[in-house]
């Protein structure tokens, strides 16, 4: 039988239990018409299956998977063929454990490099954002295994997010949060979306018809289901009027009794209610085509792993001390050489096949090296004497390799990082040892930026971001000169925090965060306002040496197509991979906009000597600008640089084109420092009401604090938090972190104590 068959048999009650989850991780079945229930699981860099599919909030051990390489360092790769292998292994895994849609990619633009989950998040940039997750979809999905593109939209932030109002305007909306999501929807077809938990504009994502219907499946074409983020449900009626297909996690049966009760009522169309059931048909009837349990070669996944790693990550500094020699003694600093940090915190969280370390596998190389700690990652011992006995090994070698960075407290989903400072310790280790031996090479682990007081101190710097499992032979891989560095920065690296575009307007006490800085996100930011950094976006030495030496432009007015195509060659002594990175500037335009944008690369492999020409396609959105007053995107007419660039601010080649387009577009009426509403249509902004009432939508802190609701509400903030007590694996510290910003309505839902019925009767006994 076939969906719409199917939707048409159906009653009105099994229309509606569809569009609840039946626990944390399956959607709804229906045994009558032979509807399984379909099992999903977390995640953007590999496959975190409870072992009991059942446990509370989704808590518990997870099975043993590949935790491969996060998005914080794959995208450093620029090559998104990477990631498409990637997600072809990520999608073997989901076969062999029955998994029917990994949700992920996370591809939220990071908009500071503070937020908590930014490691999960691919770039600053939306059209590098969007080339990666696109990639990392195809790879997934041509296994017959969906994926869930998250989270939508304009979710830059932990602090408060189940509560937040994403105040942005339209023109920032369209070209740098929605943008991304627009490439991978068009390119790659994801079979789900998961609505972000914040208000855009004073509307959650989850009851956004203007988001969810008119943009995603109007505009671009979307035919798949959009389903919550865990929790992030606020009126199931308005979602369903709005596009949104299933609220997870389940079983929450007064929202199931809401939709029966308003379609009975007439407050609900049963055909809104049938276009949501039908995809939801139309997606398990897809799961069905996968086969399930097949095994996977844990070896194999591993090498990639070490594959994408090793090609990923940055080189940032390095005066002649890399590649390492076999020659030399190595004193081999740190914790993170033995304990490698290789993933990020929280529910992406992968329980690793195996982690290798870079101290063993450097051993295994054969090089002179010894360990000492320098620092504690468990706080378990006088970090001041560790690091005192790593500066008296560290003076007795001819080199010292010294492994630091973020540590798994320092960043995780649930809150947002309280400043870009690596922790006291590692910054203690390095400088002390620097005094004692003049040849450092330090190794960084960390899933987003942070500040490098004794860079000018130290030879060589050396990214890993997270590596994932195979962290030891792929640093290793690097450091030896096997692999030669070609990684770039996805993200800008900056001199303070007070420097960041939202400095101010990013992770406050207040609920309206208000995106003051506009289409102004990373490079665009630091370049207009033309402040230095500490690396540029798109920033990334080799062992080798590039020269660009002609550019040539191709285009047809006509149909807006067209290339760049750029001579590179290797002028160094090994062989080595170059990022040609493009970059497009109007001259002298009638609106504002960024001094220049990234509108494409290409990642070529050269040997000592060799030259290739490289060519970039170019197209219609190469120029555009998205038009408030038009609706649409539109290019204005006149001349274009376009930079050949080796990182934003390395600019080696232009050339000049003309296009047609718009003579007299509306400009736009703002610039840095001006009132943010002008940004607006109306005069008011969108924000989120204070009300001063306990609603659905208060938090848990907030709740807490009112005398009176905390006597009716108190259990459910206790029994959100007590299956997390005391424990220290990734989710339990998010659950916890983020406690105190839970809405009412979604503790209620995550705990099962009260149903939203409920809630809402005690809610009216406040009153």
């Amino acid at each position: 039988m076939d969906a719409e068959k199917m939707v048409k048999e159906m009653t009105l009650e099994e229309k509606a239990a569809l569009t609840v989850g039946a626990d944390f991780w399956h959607f709804e079945d229906n045994e009558r018409l032979s509807l399984p229930k379909i099992l999903v699981t977390d995640g953007p860099h590999g496959i975190r299956k409870q072992k009991i599919i059942d446990s509370p909030m989704g808590s518990g051990e997870s099975v043993e998977a590949t935790c491969f390489t996060p998005a914080c360092l794959s995208a450093s790769s620029w090559d998104p063929s990477l990631l498409e292998v990637e997600g072809d292994a990520i999608a073997k895994e989901a076969i062999s454990e029955g998994v029917s849609i990994v949700l992920g990619p996370g591809t939220n633009i990071k908009r500071s490099p503070l937020c908590g989950r930014n490691f999960e998040y691919f770039s600053e940039d939306p059209y590098l954002a969007g080339c990666m997750a696109s990639s990392w979809i195809k790879g997934v999905q041509k296994n017959g295994v969906g994926t869930s593109l998250k989270h939508f939209a304009a979710n830059s932030q932990e602090k408060k997010r189940l509560i937040s109002n994403s105040v942005v305007d339209e023109r920032a909306l369209r070209e740098i949060y929605l943008a991304a999501f627009e490439k991978a929807v068009r390119e790659s077809r994801p079979w789900t979306i998961m609505c972000s938990y914040n208000m855009i504009n004073g509307t959650y994502a989850s009851d956004n018809k203007w988001l969810l219907t008119e943009v995603l499946r109007k505009e671009w074409g979307f035919d798949g289901l959009v389903v919550t983020d865990w929790g992030a449900m606020n009126d199931r009626i308005e979602g369903i009027k709005a596009g949104l297909d299933i609220e997870m996690p389940g079983p929450n049966r007064s929202n199931v009794d809401a939709v029966i009760k308003a379609v009975k009522e007439k407050r609900l169309s049963i055909e809104d209610l049938d276009r949501v059931v039908l995809r939801i048909v139309k997606t398990i009837l897809k799961a069905l085509n996968c086969k399930k349990g097949e095994p996977y070669d844990k070896n194999a996944h591993h090498e990639i792993v070490r594959m994408i790693a090793s090609s990923s990550f940055i080189l940032l500094k390095n005066e002649l001390l890399l590649p390492l020699s076999k020659d030399k003694s190595y004193a081999v600093l740190g914790e993170f050489a033995k304990k490698p940090r290789i993933q990020g915190n929280g529910s992406s969280q992968i329980n690793s096949n195996y982690v290798s370390s870079p101290l063993e596998e450097l051993e295994n190389a054969g090089y002179d090296v010894e360990y000492a700690a320098g620092y504690c990652l468990d706080g378990a011992h006088n970090e001041e004497e560790l690091c005192s006995d790593a500066v008296a090994l560290a003076g007795k070698k001819d080199a010292v390799i010294i492994f630091a960075g973020l540590t798994l407290e320092s960043e995780s989903e649930g809150f947002d990082r309280a400043s870009l400072d690596m922790p006291l310790g590692h910054n203690r280790l390095i400088e002390e040892v620097a005094k004692v031996n003049d040849n450092v090479v330090v190794v960084l682990y960390g899933g987003s930026p942070f500040l490098m007081p004794w860079l000018d101190k130290v030879k060589s710097v050396l990214l890993a971001y997270l590596p994932g499992d195979a962290a030891g032979e792929a640093t290793v891989d690097v450091l030896s000169g096997r692999v030669n560095p070609s990684g770039k920065l996805a993200e800008t690296f900056p001199l303070s925090v007070e420097d960041t575009p939202c400095y101010g307007n990013f992770a406050t006490e207040e609920r309206n965060v208000l995106y003051k800085e506009s289409i102004l996100v990373g490079y665009r930011y630091y370049d207009y306002m033309q402040k230095p950094v500490l690396f540029p976006f798109g920033y990334g030495l080799s062992y080798t040496t590039f020269s660009y030496d002609e550019i040539k432009v191709s285009f047809n007015q006509e149909k807006k197509s067209g290339e760049i195509s750029v001579l590179v060659r290797n002028t160094g002594g090994y062989d080595g991979a170059e990022v040609v990175e493009l970059y497009v500037e109007k001259v002298d335009s009638r609106i504002f906009r960024p001094l220049r944008e990234l509108k494409g690369f290409k990642k070529v492999f050269l040997k000592r000597g060799e030259a290739k020409w490289v060519s970039i396609p170019i197209d219609e959105r190469t120029f555009s600008y998205y038009s408030v007053p038009l609706g649409k995107f539109d290019i204005e007419d006149g001349e274009y640089r376009l930079y050949a660039a080796s990182s934003s601010r390395d600019l080696r080649l232009s050339v000049t084109l003309c296009v047609d387009g718009n003579k007299n577009p509306e400009a736009m009426p703002w610039r840095p420092g001006d009132d943010f509403a002008l940004l607006f249509k109306h005069s008011k902004l969108p924000l989120s009401p204070e009300s001063g009432k306990i609603t659905l939508n208060s938090s848990l802190s907030e709740v807490l604090a009112d005398e009176k609701a905390s006597k009716y509400f108190k259990p459910i903030f206790d029994a959100f938090i007590t299956p997390f007590i005391g424990k220290t694996d990734g989710l339990s510290r998010m659950q916890l972190a983020m406690a105190a910003d839970m809405p009412l309505r979604a503790a209620a839902v995550m705990t099962g104590i009260l149903t939203q019925d409920e809630l809402r009767k005690k809610l009216e006994q406040l009153d």
